[in-house]
């Protein structure tokens, strides 16, 4: 499989804004399309990908199930978004790589293909770029060594590269997690599909779902406890042996990159935006409500679940399909609000915007237990802060804590992404309402998650 370049956006200066107005071109969730790529090349067959995001990391696992032996093809582009047809001869059929499979910059793409590679008999090895190498892998290893495979990494089984050499007769396991994390919880799922007997996940926090509710389509019986949507302790328990069927499927527009059109829409004096079939699941959609508790004017039109083509399950369509709605934000006035280590675990991902949210909320924000941050991409915390410093802002770092202290006016000045592509995009949309000019450092990892995001940007201020 081949794909074209990733096209170099430009300004990577930004201006402050007059008004904003418009409809921002979503890219696919990034979670669900690594999950539909992967699910795809372990159920035999051919199923069809659509809408699934096209930034790098979904590339990358893209990249990985054709090396493994899936045919992959891209059959339509649409933007920052792509079609992909997978034909797989199914896990049975897969085949040991004749390379290292480059996961770039994405730890998803490490982390749930490990918990595939588990139950394939061969040699693997899972590597990225420098950033990836950062990433903490220990919170694999640890499970998967449990049911059977044999996984190394460097510095002590800490760090990538992560070797795995999996195993067709894995044992199943009862696995509490130590920190709150979809994707620890999900490769340990995919890697009890293959293993001899009932394997369990437990959380002390309940994390995003979309494995579930995918495995659940494609015929597994993924079963919760306690059944109830809470975000309290959970367990997640399903039984190997079962396959997977391929099917058809629409990646709904990702709630983690509308965050920052939310936000964006919030604190600019001059916005009405809206924002198209919206993934707003239980598990993925905090962002979206911690900016309505600060007082964000954001209206909400639901427009049901989508849902996987042919999928019919005891667990019922709303249960495998992904809520969807329309999302219209216009100006507003913020206030500050206490987040506790549960709502930070929630919405992980949209930190960084909703640091930026803070700045221009009246009083003192805190975010509390934000150390899992320090394992992204970069170390968010540092980058967030130092950002947002450097733009004028009042914000302080104590430990795992974050204080911000609003309203401020915001000055345009020069911002490091540490090449992460959340940290670029936030600092873009402070450049919207910053006095001057605001210089985006490696703009260019937006692309990461979100190609065009800067070409939106532009299209919205005009």
């Amino acid at each position: 499989m081949s794909a074209p370049p990733l096209p170099v956006e430009l300004p990577r200066s930004i201006l402050p804004a007059a008004r904003l107005r418009g409809e921002p071109r979503l890219p696919g969730d990034k979670s669900i399309s690594h999950r539909a790529l992967l699910l795809a090349a372990l159920a035999e067959g051919e199923s069809l990908v659509s809408g699934a995001g096209d930034g790098m990391d979904v590339r990358a696992t893209a990249a990985i199930i054709a090396a493994l032996g899936a045919a992959v093809e891209r059959v339509r582009e649409d933007g920052p978004n792509v079609d992909y047809r997978v034909a797989s001869p199914g896990p049975d059929g897969l085949h040991e790589p004749g390379g290292v499979l480059d996961c770039g910059n994405s730890g998803t793409s490490l982390r749930l293909c490990s918990g595939a590679l588990a139950s394939l008999p061969f040699f693997s090895i899972l590597d990225g770029d420098g950033s990836l190498r950062s990433r903490p892998v220990a919170r694999i290893i640890e499970p998967l060594r449990l049911m059977g495979a044999a996984l190394y990494a460097r510095r002590s089984d800490t760090l990538p590269p992560l070797v795995v050499i999996g195993s067709p007769r894995l044992n199943a396991i009862d696995f509490s997690t130590r920190v709150p994390s979809a994707q620890v919880k999900s490769a340990i799922l995919l890697a009890g599909l293959r293993a001899e007997g009932r394997t369990t996940v437990r959380e002390a926090v309940a994390t995003r779902d979309h494995t579930e509710r995918m495995l659940r389509s494609r015929g597994i019986d993924v079963r919760r406890e306690p059944a109830e949507s809470t975000g309290g302790p959970v367990a997640w328990t399903l039984d190997g042996g079962a396959r997977l069927r391929p099917l058809d499927e629409r990646v709904p527009a990702d709630p983690s990159a509308a965050a920052f059109w939310l936000v964006a829409g919030a604190i600019h004096p001059d916005a009405d935006l809206t924002l198209r079939a919206v993934g707003v699941n239980p598990t993925r959609r905090a962002a979206i409500d911690i900016l309505v508790r600060m007082g964000a004017r954001v209206e909400e039109t639901a427009l049901g679940a989508a849902t996987a083509a042919g999928a019919a399950t005891a667990a019922g369509a709303a249960d495998v399909g992904e809520p969807l709605a329309d999302l219209t934000v216009r100006s507003s006035e913020l206030h500050a609000v206490d987040l506790g280590p549960a709502e930070v675990a929630s919405a992980i991902d949209e930190i960084p915007i909703l640091c930026l949210a803070a700045t221009q909320a009246r009083g003192k924000t805190t975010i509390r237990g934000a150390g899992e941050l320090r394992n992204k991409e970069s170390d968010r915390i540092a980058g967030i802060a130092g950002g947002l410093r450097a733009l004028g802002a009042r914000i302080s770092v104590d430990g795992d804590d974050i204080v911000i202290e609003g309203p401020t006016r915001l000055v345009g000045s020069a911002t490091q992404t540490l090449d992460d592509h959340r940290l670029a995009m936030t600092f873009a949309v402070a450049g919207l309402i910053a006095s001057g000019s605001t210089t985006i450092d490696r703009a260019e990892s937006a692309a990461v998650s979100y190609p065009g995001f800067f070409l939106e940007l532009e299209r919205l201020r005009a």
